[in-house]
């Protein structure tokens, strides 16, 4: 065995430990002062009916997902105008309804959208809908069709790796694309990380390198436990494509 595959399979086999201590804890681990959202049924029954794949993507997908309604607070913080164009204009009450309803994911104030739709959607000219819903939304349908159309996962589930692998590239498409697409006046179609002379601010980019390297992380370690490889693509960012997943 080569040193760099030993390093891999090491990594994977870290990161896998953490995900599953992460998922058996017994107390409630708290962000920011904020308790997280722990998976709703963590009974030994329904436990038997996982593998340690299915539990590491159960806490996979839930992280994410905690911070996607992360971003989507600091998205309406720095673009109030987004969040006025809805109904609901308390930021908590307007994401606790994006991701704790049942709406299937499909809202008629974003025409329905989903996935890659919804992100190119959100940095079109003529768009007139909420930015940061199309996004955010468009961002966790993405997720959630890359696993199969789940949130939670047992022995007869199946999870490609390269569907999480090219969500992952998507997501940089869509940093690239926050931090570069600006309307007719030249302004960003939506503001993010702040750098000038008085103030640094990188937190949107932690944030999403936080779910990358998640992804980067399972879709290796899916590939390693189902023997099945992953084709690596590389792209320029601004002219790549949303691959398909």
């Amino acid at each position: 065995m080569s040193l760099s595959s030993q390093s891999g399979r090491q990594l994977s086999a870290l990161g896998l430990i953490v995900l599953l201590l992460a998922a058996c804890s017994t107390t409630e681990p708290v962000r920011n002062g904020t308790p997280i959202p722990q998976q709703g049924d963590r009974n030994l029954f329904s436990q038997l009916g996982k593998s340690d794949v299915d539990r590491m993507a159960d806490v996979e997908i839930r992280e994410n997902t905690q911070i996607l309604r992360v971003l989507m607070v600091k998205l309406y913080k720095r673009n109030p105008h987004e969040l006025k164009k809805n109904i609901l204009l308390n930021v908590d009450e307007m994401v606790a309804s994006v991701f704790e309803n049942q709406h299937g994911w499909r809202f008629k104030e974003i025409n329905e959208a989903q996935d890659t739709y919804a992100i190119n959607q959100a940095f079109q000219a003529d768009y007139q809908g909420d930015r940061v819903l199309s996004l955010i939304v468009g961002l966790e349908t993405m997720l959630i069709k890359a696993h199969g159309g789940k949130t939670e996962f047992y022995l007869t589930d199946t999870i490609e790796p390269q569907s999480i692998y090219n969500v992952a590239r998507n997501m940089e498409i869509a940093v690239w694309q926050l931090s570069n697409k600006r309307d007719s006046n030249g302004q960003l179609f939506l503001l993010t990380n702040e750098i000038n002379n008085h103030e640094r601010n990188l937190s949107f980019e932690r944030e999403f390198g936080k779910i990358i390297g998640t992804l980067d992380l399972f879709a290796i370690t899916l590939s390693e436990k189902i023997q099945r490889g992953i084709t690596r693509t590389v792209q320029a960012l601004a002219t790549a494509l949303f691959l398909p997943f």
